[in-house]
């Protein structure tokens, strides 16, 4: 049981008070930037002579200021999204980026130094009881260095990139922030934002959907030039820093940030489209359920009924709870602190941006979960989800702040896990075979998602980028680019593509991560997995996967998998077996909506 009634507000207060007007916020940066002006003078002098005392004490000032990066960070996040009106948050955002890049040339400066420690005397660095827990981040940082440029010319591009490459970045944002789309609704026309207008193409109404995707598209046509510009030269600042670099494949960074190999990228696709008839399967069904032929990329967000079940804030964090006890108490009695103690920020108030997420304050010890509850199921899984992130976390404490670094194709595997345990006692639960089809429907729309969505933006963006190599794209070329891609990836089952997808997806805009796509699909099958372990093991499994998610940041996937699930994922045995559990929601849904 959860103490209620639950306050649906987060506490920030107690992180820093006073918001963006926070006194000790102001002091913090400045002690951050203090801290990486000392630290940049300790690594400069850091040679292979150094003591081990010497080497020892920047590897902990790099892990402390890693934390209070993080921890400022992630309260800049917190008070942009609970306010999107906040200038003052936003003038912070901006100073906490140039902090972020600074300690990022710092490091850049120090994996140098790693890089040039001479190999024959390495393997003794590392055995030495002060760096042992971290051999590996240390061997993965100089070894990245080495594939790199030397550390003025990798540190001049980070300084460079922050009005340079981060900026196309930012124009992007600001020329879909001024979008606005004339949409028609209840007998009166009114201006929308990009975001209203796609939460209308799940309008119950197809004349609506039809209608909002033609201004839709339109809007985007508008923007195609100046949109172009931006991922032209987004793309250009990555294959140029890449050629210098000697790097031939656009997806060497990001599956070296991913900690993954080739080999395992292309099983997983493989195994995925091997798979796909069972999803067309599902698609076609779903038309005949509107009373269409085919369905066009407008309705796949269409509802196919309603569900009549809405659940309180507090009757749906008290089920999750419940049903992350049957798994496991730890994870429900933390699930409930972080409840109770107001972590979560729910309320549906006007202000908030869209959208969901979890961040974590490592100083604090924290997370803070940022979403907007309205009752709704839907609302239950997405908090569920967001609290499987905010568990992820908390296992790593007592983990060294290098060792919890883990990539966003793992980023998800508590999330996406948590969200399961929910979303499938939900459709155990639900009140009529109805009811039980919407929900169902509800959870195939990520196997959609995650199946033939993600694997248009995959291939269109590496097709993109080879034929970026040759020179600018022109906006009639993305479009042809990105429907072909579609197509392919749709297995050619809708009737109507999304040409200015590429626009209208920030995700191809991000320049943190590059190639924010293939992750998303990965962590879905590979938490899919371990639900699939854990539902056949039972108890049993519980502490194998607490230790799996301790281990996110400091191993490769293939070697993650191999020490705790048994599995080679190199091989297509483990993807298929995570595959068949989301087909097997589709045959439910085919025989319940016969």
């Amino acid at each position: 049981m959860i103490k209620k009634p639950l306050n649906p507000t987060w506490d920030l207060d107690s992180i820093f008070p006073g918001g963006s007007d926070s006194p000790q916020f102001a002091a913090y940066l400045e002690e951050l930037t203090a801290d990486i002006a000392g630290l940049e003078q300790q690594v400069e002098v850091l040679t292979a002579a150094s003591s081990t005392a010497e080497w020892h004490q920047v590897i902990e000032q790099i892990q402390t200021i890693m934390g209070k990066q993080r921890q400022a960070s992630a309260f800049i996040s917190c008070l942009t999204a609970q306010d999107v009106n906040d200038k003052k948050a936003k003038l912070l955002s901006g100073q906490v980026r140039q902090i972020r890049a600074r300690f990022q040339s710092v490091l850049v400066t120090f994996d140098d130094r790693l890089k040039n420690y001479p190999d024959a005397q390495w393997d003794s660095f590392l055995k030495q009881p002060e760096f042992t827990e971290l051999s590996f981040i240390l061997n993965e940082r100089r070894q990245r260095a080495k594939n790199r440029l030397c550390a003025h010319r990798e540190s001049l591009a980070n300084d460079l990139a922050v009005d340079g490459y981060h900026a196309w970045s930012d124009l992007y944002y600001t020329i879909v922030g001024d979008i606005g789309i004339e949409v028609e609704q209840d007998g009166t026309t009114k201006t929308v934002s990009v975001g209203q207008a796609a939460n209308l193409l799940a309008n119950p109404d197809r004349a609506v959907r039809q209608q909002v995707f033609a201004k839709y598209e339109e809007a985007w046509a508008e923007a195609g030039e100046l949109l172009s510009s931006c991922l032209n030269h987004l793309a250009g600042y990555r294959l140029t820093l890449y050629r210098h670099r000697k790097w031939d494949d656009v997806l060497q960074e990001p599956l070296e940030i991913n900690r993954m190999s080739a080999e395992t990228l292309g099983v997983m696709w493989d195994t995925i489209s091997k798979s796909k008839d069972k999803v067309v399967q599902f698609l076609n069904r779903k038309a005949e359920l509107l009373g269409l032929n085919k369905l066009a990329w407008y309705d796949l967000d269409a509802p196919i009924g309603s569900s009549q079940a809405k659940l309180s804030y507090d009757e749906g964090a008290e089920f999750i709870v419940e049903q992350f006890r049957k798994f496991d108490p730890q994870l429900a009695e933390f699930a409930a602190k972080a409840l109770e103690n107001r972590w979560v920020e729910a309320e549906d108030r006007p202000g908030k941006r869209a959208g969901g997420f979890c961040t974590s304050f490592p100083e604090s010890n924290q997370s803070r979960i940022f979403m907007t509850y309205s009752g709704t199921l839907g609302n239950v899984s997405t908090l569920a989800h967001e609290l499987g992130h905010a568990y992820h976390q908390a296992v790593m404490q007592g983990v060294p702040q290098l060792n919890q670094r883990y990539a966003m194709n793992v980023a998800e595997t508590a999330s996406t896990f948590a969200e399961m345990l929910v979303a499938d006692a939900a459709i155990k639960n639900a009140a009529s075979p109805e009811e039980q089809l919407v929900l169902l429907e509800d959870k195939i729309q990520r196997v959609v998602a995650f199946f033939m969505n993600i694997h248009a933006r995959f291939l269109f963006e590496t097709r993109f980028y080879e034929r970026r190599k040759e020179g600018l794209v022109s906006v009639d070329e993305l479009n042809e680019l990105m429907v072909t891609a579609q197509r392919e990836a749709y297995a050619d089952s809708l009737e109507q593509y999304h040409p200015y997808f590429w626009a209208s997806k920030l995700h191809f805009y991000i320049t943190g991560t590059p190639f924010y796509n293939f992750p998303y699909t990965f962590g879905y099958l590979f938490s899919s997995g371990i639900y699939a372990r854990a539902q056949a093991e039972g108890p049993n499994f519980v502490e194998k996967y607490r230790n799996l998610l301790r281990d996110t940041g400091r191993m490769r996937v293939e070697e993650l998998a191999k020490t705790h699930l048994g599995v080679d994922l190199t091989q297509p045995d483990f993807w298929q077996d995570a595959v068949n559990l989301a087909l097997a929601d589709i045959d439910q849904f085919l025989a319940l909506s016969k």
